[in-house]
């Protein structure tokens, strides 16, 4: 899943309804009860330090107060990373000198949302709503400023002029000055009146600007908002507030006034987390192994030009000083700073222990990287074992379960934008997944498991599915992304291997959507845990790659080891990464299985086949209607469709194979020809030719539904694919590379003469048939001119492609030629009226679009 603008890169995914999107430590710092290190914040009785000299420049203002004078001891006060003061309803920072010009990461949540502002799966308490990076600058005239970082170019050699130059062109934007109100005690630190800051509203503590507009979120009205608290802990201050925004309405209709406007009342939670002072050892990032990125444009890295410098996100996993040794030489030890993750009290006592199991299951891959130990999770404290805490608190990562009916959850993560270390994780869970869950596991693992062939599962099956979501979001937070090509690693017929799938499960990673095991067939002896996803092979190497350090090494020196380890793994088709945005590799796809998409979507349908007629028994409950029924009717269509597509994108296909220069062996490679046709062959056995088996009269009649709109649904959905400019014009490149290639000509021919067979037996044409060669025809004349580009986007414009540029309209306008000579031929002789009139209405649509008057 992802949010707009700054919030994009941070969250990771959808369970992924199909995942498919982009933190803090959990343990980072002591508490604030067990700090040490200094001294508690107290209302000073006595203090003789000096103001400050006059000001460097501008108009001359009154001289900072005495720290005595200005902070009274009626005042009320908090330390840590900032001393704060709460004085007469006022809120004073105190920033020390020795914290000015250090990055300060700014995370701000949603507390408590406001009822009826819920925009798809956003706008829950919990939910993240913007990110930044801060710094506290001295300016002239005795104020401090506010700066909002960028890190988008750097220089680090401070000895080079590029170094100047940099620093010249990259100035950072002020959003905010205060002036000095006192100076510390000991006049090592500047007092800020903070009230005025906090109570208004700005994109640095409140909303990201293009999510409050999407929210439709006017401004904050100041009667009806307060600042809750400010409080202060070792490394981060944690500033609540609650805010009434005016809300603007929608339109129902065009032309209509706006409804639905009024207020929206949220509380908001602005955490303020101080950056390492030395940023984390960064790892670059490789397209071979499936990593979330952060990058940057380096301007020493390249000493002839500029190179784009992408790092991985990851936490940071050290040794105890102690341990330094025994982990250099392979044994496993505990990291200095595990990964927590606290579970939400208002999680259903029930499914806690699962979620607890989903996180913990990641501890042996961990141990692949050197680290044992190294995450877990455990129950939030309550408030009588730590009135501290709180689910909004920077330093800790959490599962946050959300009262939803959305069917879905998220992994996101926020991370160090200087080094890609990931800070600190909140899971969200939506209550709705479950509803998600039965239907996937309903429809593609009941053949082999009776406990799926009922409505409500048992708290024990329903446990086991989400303890691998729970796996699967964590996964994202580690930084892993989807790896949808990690079940091609497998053969399909091995799938159907009960002793081969306990050893090897039926994908490679749990990071695929690769949900249950749909293959397998009744009496294959598969069932249980042994149709669930699993950490596997690519996820223990993943890890492994990305935290497992190499002594003696930086960024830079480090990357031939990392090279030389990719390479090995590569020898080996379970540890392959298929990325999730390549649109032509049919390898990556969602919700697939094996290496075969024909044979694993025939395995499939077989499935659906006896779900089909039991699905009225299976469905059924006491005292309900068929609404159920409608869904579950509804979750076999979409599964047909995904099969559908699997084989689809095989059609101009383009396998991509990510190497570097000490790899042999092409990067792009066409499908072959002999796979293409296979594809072609089987859209016309299963989905061209009718599949009737998907229509039961039964349901249809008690769902409302219409037969034939609902397989010409399916049907236009591939051809969509089939018929588009894109997959032609694949097919014509690799025409031009290939001699062996599936010709664009020799594609039309066969796609045609199966889809209108009947125009050369002179069969009856039946209603859906008639429906499929329109629809058809549409296709094709729809290849005749330019895209209508209106309303689009510029970005998205250019990349639709224009079919008259290329041999496209022309192998479209062969196409209508060849169709409408035959039908006109078949009319004369059509075994029925209907048939002889749909063919007369062909050749009429076609004769318009070949020669428009």
């Amino acid at each position: 899943m992802y949010l707009p603008s700054k919030l994009t890169a941070a969250v990771a995914g959808l369970i992924c309804a199909a995942c498919t999107f982009t933190p803090y430590t959990a343990g980072a710092q002591r508490k604030k009860k067990d700090d040490k290190s200094k001294p508690a914040a107290t209302a000073p009785a006595k203090d003789s330090t000096k103001p400050a000299g006059p000001p460097a420049g501008g108009p001359p203002k009154p001289a900072p107060k005495k720290f005595t004078e200005f902070i009274t001891p009626k005042a009320k006060a908090d330390s840590g990373m900032f001393n704060i003061y709460k004085q007469d309803d006022k809120f004073f920072v105190e920033i020390p000198d020795k914290l000015i010009g250090r990055d300060i990461l700014v995370v701000n949540r949603m507390s408590k949302a406001a009822a009826g502002m819920r925009v798809g799966m956003f706008g829950f308490g919990g939910d993240q709503i913007n990110e930044n990076v801060i710094r506290f600058e001295k300016g002239p005239n005795n104020r401090v400023f506010l700066k909002n970082i960028s890190f988008a170019e750097r220089s680090k050699d401070s000895t080079q002029p590029m170094y100047i130059s940099v620093l010249n062109s990259n100035i950072q934007p002020i959003v905010a000055s205060f002036d000095v109100k006192a100076f510390s005690k000991d006049n090592n630190g500047s007092v800020l009146d903070f009230t005025d800051y906090i109570s208004g509203d700005n994109d640095i503590l409140f909303f990201d600007s293009g999510l409050k507009g999407m929210l439709k979120l006017g401004p904050p009205q100041a009667d009806k908002s307060y600042i809750q608290d400010v409080r202060s802990y070792p490394g981060n201050v944690e500033i609540q507030t609650v805010k009434t925004y005016s809300k603007s309405g929608s339109s129902p209709m065009p032309g209509m006034p706006p409804t639905g406007g009024g207020f929206a009342t949220l509380e908001l939670n602005s955490s303020l987390v101080l950056l390492p002072e030395v940023p984390m050892q960064p790892r670059y990032f490789d397209p071979r192994v499936g990593f979330f990125a952060t990058s940057l444009t380096d301007f020493d890295a390249d000493p002839q030009g500029v190179k784009r410098l992408t790092m991985v996100t990851r936490w940071r996993l050290e040794p105890k000083a102690e341990d330094v040794e025994k982990w250099k030489k392979g044994e496993l030890v505990e990291p200095k700073k595990p990964i927590v993750f606290y579970i939400d009290p208002a999680t259903p006592a029930k499914w806690r222990k699962y979620l607890i199991q989903g996180v913990n299951d990641w501890q042996g891959a961990f141990e692949q990287a050197g680290f044992k130990n190294a995450i877990y999770a455990k129950m939030a404290p309550t408030k009588q074992e730590d009135s501290t805490w709180s689910l909004e608190d920077a330093r800790y990562s959490a599962i946050v379960y959300k009262p939803s009916d959305v069917p879905n959850a998220s992994g996101p993560h926020v991370h160090d934008p200087r080094s890609g270390e990931i800070l600190e994780s909140h899971i969200n869970w939506y209550h709705n997944v479950m509803r998600l869950l039965r239907n996937w596991y309903f429809i593609q693992a009941a053949p082999n498991d009776e406990r799926a062939r009922k409505m409500t599962f048992d708290d024990e099956l329903m446990g086991e599915l989400i303890r691998f979501v729970s796996s699967h979001e964590v996964g994202h937070t580690l930084g892993l992304r989807h790896n949808f090509g990690s079940s091609s690693a497998y053969p399909v017929e091995k799938l159907r291997d009960k002793n081969w799938i306990k050893e090897n499960g039926h994908a490679a990673s749990i990071m695929d959507y690769a949900r249950f095991n749909y293959i397998a067939q009744p009496g294959d002896g598969i069932t249980g845990a042994d149709l669930y996803p699993r950490i596997n092979h690519y996820d223990k190497w993943a890890i492994e790659w990305g935290y497992k350090a190499i002594p003696g090494t930086d960024e830079n020196s480090e990357k031939s080891t990392l090279n030389k380890w990719v390479i090995a793994k590569m020898q080996d088709k379970k540890y392959w990464f298929g990325t999730e945005s390549n649109p032509d590799d049919p390898r990556s796809q969602n919700e697939d299985l094996g290496d075969d998409a024909m044979k694993a979507s025939g395995y499939g349908i077989k499935n659906l086949q006896r779900i089909m007629p039991n699905l009225m028994a299976w469905t059924r409950t006491e005292n309900e209607g068929y609404a159920t029924l409608g869904e579950l009717y509804g979750e076999v269509l979409g599964q047909y469709t995904r099969y559908m597509g699997h084989v689809a994108k095989n059609v101009g296909g383009i396998y991509e194979t990510p190497k570097t220069v000490e790899q042999n062996g092409a990067i792009y490679e066409i499908v072959p020809k002999a796979k293409q046709k296979e594809a072609v062959s089987f859209l016309q056995a299963q989905l061209f030719t009718t599949p009737t088996w998907l229509i039961n009269k039964d349901i249809l009649t008690r769902i409302k539904a219409d037969a034939p709109t609902l397989i010409l649904g399916r049907q236009e959905a591939v051809l969509g694919r089939l018929l588009s400019a894109a997959t032609l014009n694949k097919l014509l490149n690799a025409e031009a590379m290939e001699s062996d290639s599936y010709k664009a000509a020799d594609y039309m021919n066969d796609l045609r003469k199966g889809v209108f067979s009947e125009l050369a037996t002179r069969k009856p044409i039946d209603i859906y048939r008639r429906n499929l060669q329109k629809a058809y025809v549409k296709s094709l004349t729809g290849l005749l001119s330019m895209p209508d580009l209106s309303g689009m986007s510029l970005a998205f414009a250019v990349t639709v492609p224009n079919p008259t540029r290329t041999d496209v309209t022309s192998l479209a306008r062969a196409q209508l030629a060849a169709i409408r000579t035959e039908a006109r031929s078949a009319a004369a002789g059509a075994p029925d009226a209907m048939s002889r009139y749909h063919l007369q209405d062909l050749a009429d649509r076609i004769t318009t679009a070949l020669d428009p008057k």
